[in-house]
């Protein structure tokens, strides 16, 4: 089983719409939305939810009023301003539990907290497994490591090939938990100075894991100019470009109608996404 990660080192390169047309092309896989702070694959590909199971993780503080002698010690003590008017809010709580042990009153309980849900869904491009975190809820690491994990025991029970996972952006703990083992990982960048800059953020985050990088540059043609500076940067560190994506209206109109490009034009922007696909499955097929 092989496990492919797209990343970004920033949002807005077109990382999900080159994971939705990798679903298309790709066969015998599962899909995973590992962006859980904002899954937007769903968007592409219309599952039908299956399985849906709630995600619990950290823990909050809860006073009990008729115990609660409003003595003021909580309030007073508490670093994070969670407590006012002797009531806890869940938004700024840290869940450090440090207003349970100085209580005097033992009126607080802390309680583990219901931070999202995760599903299991078909597509007619396969099965998916997703997740929502739940508003201004933390441990986003902790729930991508769920969803691979789900998306690995599907792929083991229906014996298919590949997990191809549509990453979050940046470098912080969700991309870690993204990236970390994976078989693969597929760069999308685009040609501007950001782009350029958080490309090779997230390629040392790659080689600290010593994860193998291929690189896709999206919208090549808007900067010819920045497009051979990443070539060339690449090149020099031995990574290859796989994808060259020019600019074109067509996807953004495949976007609107919620189908993956390959699936809606057969144009010069399917040809390219075709042709990195079979570059990455012979890449893949050779380690």
């Amino acid at each position: 089983m092989k496990e492919i990660v797209v990343l970004s080192g920033k949002g807005g390169t077109g990382k999900t719409s080159v994971v939705g047309s990798l679903a298309a092309l790709a066969e015998r896989k599962v899909l995973a939305d590992c962006d859980v702070d904002a899954a937007d694959l769903h968007l592409l590909l219309s599952p039908s939810v299956k399985q849906e199971t709630e995600f619990w993780s950290g823990q909050v503080a809860q006073i009990d009023p008729d115990k609660c002698t409003q003595c003021g010690l909580c309030q007073d003590l508490c670093r994070f301003d969670a407590i006012r008017d002797f009531e806890v809010d869940p938004v700024s709580c840290e869940g450090c539990g440090f207003c349970f042990h100085i209580c005097p009153d033992e009126a607080i309980t802390v309680k583990e907290n219901l931070s999202g849900h995760w599903f299991i869904s078909d597509t007619k491009y396969g099965p998916l497994v997703h997740a929502r975190l739940g508003i201004a809820q933390e441990n986003s690491g902790k729930l991508v490591a769920q969803v691979r994990q789900q998306a690995r025991k599907v792929a083991e029970e229906r014996n298919l090939g590949y997990i191809i996972s549509d990453g979050p952006p940046g470098i912080g703990c969700p991309v870690i938990s993204s990236l970390s083992g994976t078989s693969l990982a597929l760069l999308v960048t685009e040609p501007t100075l950001s782009g350029m800059h958080d490309l090779d953020r997230v390629l040392d985050v790659c080689r600290h894991f010593d994860i193998p990088a291929l690189v896709c540059i999206n919208k090549y043609d808007i900067n010819e100019e920045n497009s051979r500076q990443i070539e060339s940067h690449c090149l020099s560190q031995g990574i290859e470009v796989v994808g060259r994506i020019p600019f074109d209206n067509v996807v953004t109109e495949s976007i609107v109608k919620g189908i993956p490009v390959v699936e809606y034009s057969s144009g010069i922007v399917t040809r390219e996404i075709e042709k990195m696909w079979q570059n990455i499955s012979e890449r893949l097929a050779r380690n």
